[in-house]
């Protein structure tokens, strides 16, 4: 608590303001359930009733009318399925979000949905991080691997068949990249996989995010050096912190 000793905390003359801030923010929540409700009883006393389309939609649709029971909805039976699942369908639709950060991949690939709720592991995808210095990138291939052995009913998302697509022609996914060093500093992925460094310690709790971008900038100015994501200084503070056991020569970066 605050030891000031204003004249209004001496004579309680300003409780009277807190109290009338509390009462308009009581009223003003009280005006805003109203509206809802009011809306609420409008929509349901027209009788509209909603159709689904598609059997994410028939998710979203099932999900809303748990939330409101007066909701009318129909379920055609050719969406009224399992696959896609309402999660897949989320994910799909968040990763392909343009207002997100991060760019626009060639299928909406979110990696909540892999890493995260089926705890795919990050080299399964980025083969041979490992043993390569650089990070393998998933192939059609790769993803085929998976997604050949599910349900027909998936093609409804269109990142499946833009995946299926590429995979008939025998061409390959271009991703973009996010992550990129400069030309003269050179890391080697395999040293640090080896090293036993978790992934997300560069690249973030990828495992959380439905569309992938550069994750924020940490800003430490230890040791006199700026210390943003990817650059030098962020780079020798972490080798200062887990005792030495990467060298701090300059040529181990610069060569």
């Amino acid at each position: 608590m605050s030891s000031h000793n204003c004249r209004s905390c001496r004579t309680g003359t300003h409780r009277e303001g807190f109290a009338s801030t509390g009462r308009a923010a009581q009223t003003g929540l009280v005006v805003v359930l109203a509206m809802v409700l009011t809306a609420g009883a409008a929509f349901a006393g027209s009788g509209e009733k909603k159709v689904a389309t598609s059997v994410c939609d028939a998710h979203r649709l099932k999900e809303m009318k748990a939330l409101d029971p007066h909701l009318e909805i129909e379920i055609p039976a050719e969406f009224d399925k399992k696959f896609p699942t309402a999660s897949a369908c989320n994910s799909h639709e968040l990763a392909q979000d343009v207002e997100a950060p991060g760019p626009m991949q060639p299928i909406p690939f979110s990696h909540k949905h892999h890493a995260g709720d089926f705890e795919i592991d990050c080299q399964y995808c980025h083969s041979n991080t490992d043993e390569s210095r650089t990070a393998g990138m998933p192939s059609v291939e790769v993803c085929m691997g998976c997604h050949g052995q599910f349900p027909k009913e998936y093609d409804e998302l269109e990142g499946i068949q833009t995946l299926k697509e590429h995979w008939e022609k025998k061409e390959p996914l271009v991703w973009k990249q996010i992550h990129r060093l400069p030309e003269h500093a050179k890391f080697r992925h395999n040293r640090h996989i080896k090293a036993g460094l978790e992934c997300q310690r560069c690249h973030g709790p990828v495992e959380t995010i439905e569309k992938l971008s550069l994750v924020p900038d940490t800003e430490y100015w230890q040791y006199g050096l700026p210390t943003h994501k990817l650059e030098m200084g962020w780079c020798i503070q972490c080798h200062r912190e887990n005792n030495q056991q990467a060298s701090q020569d300059c040529l181990l970066c610069h060569y």
